[in-house]
């Protein structure tokens, strides 16, 4: 039963802006930079640490766009993160664990319970090999955890409810 650890997993999470000032905003692709995924034939186990959120960059038109937001504008985006959104210091940790995998050739199904803010859902997730690696996309519609997504400037700029997470092991 194979662990994966830091270096081994990538995990990236990307934000939307909304809003009537979303102009003057910016998706964002930021790095989980602590975790660990245990694997075997019939269970899938991960945890997280949601304090080791990086901003890697801003997002424009779907593409990276490094360059555009400073350093200090990286350290502002995460201590909100991690104080205003996440909460860290309450909430130190982000568990999956599976329920129930379906598998077809490079390609399963993986359904299972997801703590995230305190609170546990189920979320399904397909999960596909594409060369040396396995996989996924899921959305997480933030409220559906008690996560009350970041405003600012008396809600003239938003983060959109449902982030989309990526998560790649190796195979």
């Amino acid at each position: 039963m194979p662990t994966f650890s830091d270096a081994q997993i990538e995990c990236f999470v990307f934000t939307f802006k909304e809003g009537v000032l979303s102009a003057v905003a910016h998706d964002l692709k930021i790095r989980v930079g602590r975790g660990s995924v245990t694997v075997s034939e019939d269970s899938v186990e991960a945890t997280f640490d949601p304090s080791s959120l990086s901003v890697v960059c801003a997002r424009k038109d779907g593409r990276d766009s490094p360059g555009t937001l400073s350093a200090g504008d990286k350290k502002k985006i995460e201590g909100n993160i991690a104080k205003d959104v996440l909460h860290t210091k309450k909430h130190s940790q982000i568990r999956f664990a599976s329920k129930a995998i379906t598998r077809d050739g490079d390609r399963a199904t993986v359904t299972g319970d997801l703590t995230l803010h305190g609170q546990t859902k189920s979320i399904t997730a397909i999960v596909t090999k594409a060369g040396d690696t396995w996989a996924t996309e899921v959305s997480i519609h933030q409220p559906d955890f008690g996560i009350k997504p970041y405003t600012a400037m008396l809600g003239a700029l938003k983060v959109q409810p449902t982030v989309k997470v990526q998560l790649s092991v190796p195979a």
